[in-house]
């Protein structure tokens, strides 16, 4: 068959990557963004969901509108935990999401909440430009993902019962941790393991299948914690509990689109650390003060007891960590070596 030249040139114009409108600008192509948190405005709000309309306002001017963003909040997309595996199918574009989340179907990415092992924003955030950092991202980049903003939490306690703060309170309590390796550590403390999304705790204090839970400040704030509780312990000077908690977005996506769009996703999302950074910070002091206006009880952890978790961490999460694969015992190698 003879294929004319107005024949290859219709096929052009059709062509999904370069498909023209009727005003000779180029396509609007829309992604999704699915997260699990409270929905907002970008100046009002949970300040994952505010970065996250931050990030697709400047990613579209920088596009030149080319690309364009629906945001999801409080999963009303896709299910929390299965966002990680919409990530690796192509079946979402993006999410902010607590990474150990995923540790079920990919084990290395619980480093991301190993207790006692960060300890402070500046270490998480020297993770990026290290060699724990280039390990990470290397293994999601083989499973179809791709970290655009680390994004780190400290966390605190959140209790229906009594104080938690030394590893001894948690004893008879039904706590939840956020990850195998935060659960392992209550468990070797006294505590009774419930296992639950942070967007789901509200609910089960409520029930009493919870007695306590630890999870980012913003969690704690945004999910209201504090017309439930009668405790608080802050990670405002210092806590076990550090989450990696990135935006991600789908490496099949990412790859599908032209190099100017990648690199504006790829700035945009660096540019957002700073901001990220600083919003956590400043939830570690708010969470004491919007719980303490309520008639909540609210405490700190301090260097001794500190010391205390990390030594059970140590004996038991870090340990079983190590065990289930060398992959996972270079992690934490690497990972110790920043503290």
């Amino acid at each position: 068959m003879i294929i004319t030249r107005r024949q290859i040139g219709a096929a052009i114009l059709s062509a999904p990557a370069v498909l023209a409108s009727r005003t000779g600008h180029a396509a609007v192509r829309t992604l999704k963004i699915s997260h699990q948190f409270p929905g907002g405005t970008i100046t009002q709000g949970d300040f994952r969901d505010r970065l996250v309309r931050v990030f697709a306002r400047d990613v579209a001017a920088a596009t030149n509108g080319e690309l364009a963003f629906e945001i999801y909040p409080g999963s009303s997309l896709m299910k929390t935990v299965a966002q990680f595996s919409g990530l690796r199918r192509g079946a979402l574009d993006f999410t902010l999401y607590p990474l150990a989340y995923a540790g079920g179907e990919v084990p290395e990415v619980n480093i991301g909440l190993m207790p006692s092992l960060v300890s402070t924003y500046a270490q998480g955030m020297a993770w990026k430009t290290s060699k724990i950092g280039q390990d990470l991202t290397a293994v999601l980049d083989k499973r179809g993902v791709k970290i655009l903003t680390w994004i780190w939490q400290a966390g605190g306690v959140a209790s229906r019962a009594g104080q938690v703060v030394a590893p001894t309170d948690t004893k008879g309590l039904k706590i939840r941790g956020g990850s195998r390796e935060m659960d392992l550590l209550l468990k070797a403390a006294g505590g009774i393991i419930s296992s639950v999304p942070s967007d789901e705790i509200y609910a089960a204090m409520q029930t009493g299948s919870l007695d306590a839970a630890v999870t980012s400040s913003t969690s704690l704030i945004s999910f209201r914690l504090q017309e439930i509780s009668k405790n608080v312990t802050t990670g405002r000077q210092g806590s076990f509990w550090f989450m990696l908690e990135p935006l991600l977005m789908s490496k099949s996506i990412f790859d599908s689109l032209p190099g100017p769009h990648q690199q504006a996703i790829l700035k945009v999302g660096a540019d957002l650390e700073a901001y990220a950074l600083t919003s956590a910070m400043a939830d570690d002091q708010s969470l004491a003060d919007i719980f303490g206006k309520a008639s909540v009880k609210v405490a700190d952890f301090n260097a001794d007891v500190l010391g205390q978790w990390r030594a059970i961490a140590q004996a038991t999460a870090w340990q079983d960590y190590a065990n289930r694969s060398p992959a996972c015992a270079e992690l934490l190698k690497l990972a110790e070596a920043m503290a």
